[in-house]
């Protein structure tokens, strides 16, 4: 199960925890591209602050992959209008 799955699954079993909260807010700004206060993450459990810490992987790599398939878009729509050689 990737970090998302297991953070959501956290929030939905511990909604009063005050982490889900911090995970509940890093899930938004990484969805939004928009910043976040690290320093959220300093007070998280251990097994909390893993979780955070997964997301960001699994975030990181979801980027990677994405900026790769939007360069074999790009690659494969330049092709098409190109003439034929």
């Amino acid at each position: 199960m990737n970090a998302i799955k297991k953070a959501a699954k956290f929030v939905y079993k511990n909604p009063q925890n005050p982490g889900a909260k911090v995970l509940t807010d890093l899930a938004v700004a990484i969805e939004t591209n928009t910043p976040y206060a690290l320093s959220q993450l300093y007070d998280l459990d251990r097994d909390v602050f893993d979780l955070a810490i997964g997301m960001l992987k699994d975030w990181r790599i979801d980027r990677h992959y994405l900026s790769k398939l939007r360069m074999l878009e790009i690659g494969e729509i330049e092709s098409q209008q190109s003439p034929g050689v």
